[in-house]
């Protein structure tokens, strides 16, 4: 079932609401109790707004070794002022870290408390939305000739964090999660034909990578701004690299403008009923038009490069977007992706 956890346990919402498939394998929402009379409104009307592959907190080094990024460290090479620059008076709290590759719930809150102390807030200030509790591990090496560097990217799921002092979260507005689809190894891709849910029975069957799907699994929430009441969708999503090639969103399935993108069947009633809307992927999928998600409202925001020489990570907003002079993407990010950011008036 889906439970809510935190410094003290504050809530639990069973399976029937939210129809999580397994107690240990649930989506997780990070809260604590409390918080009520200490909400504020931002004083600017601006929603901030971030996406970013944290990648464990762990970088991958061009000569095979890896290079581990505290919290703190990584929360201030992405967190910009109005002009684009870390670092500044200018920086001010974000309501919304949209972020894929955590190990589970423990790293998520971990992280979600590092950003209240940033900002001299108490610890539980920010909440933390997890698709998977506890992943279970997959993979070798991960690229790290480290084997302890290695070993902290064996767990992934996809998380969201949010400003408890300007953001309520009801408890049923949390979605199931949904998977990714993909095209499995060996398959005729045949224009989407051959595309698949990547999920058992059709993941990698091998014991190495057997639970590699769960890190591609999506979750989204609908928030309501406690200074106006006006509702906010945030999805997190992360694409298996087959999506590069072949775009692939499920059965038979190439996705939203032949993107490799879907959405959950909650997730898309949760976007329905907010108005500013809000999706940051890591689709492992270069070439996403700005308007891929012109049907929901959305309009795409950063093109530069996220990943080496590539741009794989977007960020996808409905809402009134301020101009970025550094095209709404952080370069000097301490992950192997670049930040993107959107800041939203209302």
């Amino acid at each position: 079932m889906l439970r809510i956890v935190g410094p003290a346990l504050v809530a639990a919402l069973t399976a029937a609401t939210l129809g999580a498939p397994q107690t240990s394998h649930a989506p997780v929402a990070s809260s604590t109790a409390g918080l009520a009379g200490a909400s504020v409104a931002a004083a600017d009307r601006v929603l901030r707004v971030y996406n970013n592959n944290i990648e464990n907190l762990v970088v991958n080094n061009s000569d095979g070794s890896c290079t581990r990024i505290s919290g703190p460290d990584h929360l201030s090479s992405i967190l910009v002022d109005d002009a684009g620059r870390t670092g500044t008076s200018g920086v001010l709290a974000p309501d919304i870290l949209i972020v894929q590759q955590v190990r589970g719930t423990g790293q998520a809150e971990a992280y979600a408390d590092q950003l209240s102390a940033k900002f001299g807030y108490p610890a539980g200030s920010y909440g933390a939305i997890v698709a998977w509790d506890d992943p279970e591990p997959w993979g070798s090496t991960h690229r790290c000739s480290s084997a302890s560097l290695g070993d902290l990217k064996k767990k992934q799921t996809n998380a969201i964090v949010w400003n408890k002092r300007t953001l309520n979260l009801a408890s049923g507005d949390i979605s199931k999660y949904w998977s990714a689809g993909w095209l499995k190894p060996g398959t005729a891709y045949a224009n989407g034909a051959g595309c698949t849910l990547y999920k058992p029975p059709n993941s990698d069957p091998d014991s190495t990578d057997y639970y590699k799907w769960k890190r591609t699994s999506a979750i989204a929430a609908r928030f309501t701004i406690k200074a106006t009441g006006a509702s906010v969708f945030a999805a997190t999503m992360h694409l298996p690299q087959e999506n590069r090639q072949n775009a692939c969103a499920g059965d038979g399935d190439r996705g939203i403008a032949d993107s490799g993108i879907h959405l959950g069947a909650d997730a898309t009633a949760l976007l329905n009923a907010s108005t500013i809307r809000v999706v940051g992927i890591d689709a492992n999928r270069t070439g996403i038009a700005p308007g891929t998600l012109g049907g929901y409202g959305m309009t795409g925001y950063g093109s530069a490069a996220t990943s080496g020489s590539s741009k794989i990570d977007y960020l996808f907003v409905k809402g009134s977007v301020q101009s970025s002079a550094v095209d709404h993407t952080v370069v000097g990010t301490k992950s192997n992706h670049k930040a993107l950011y959107g800041f939203i008036t209302y």
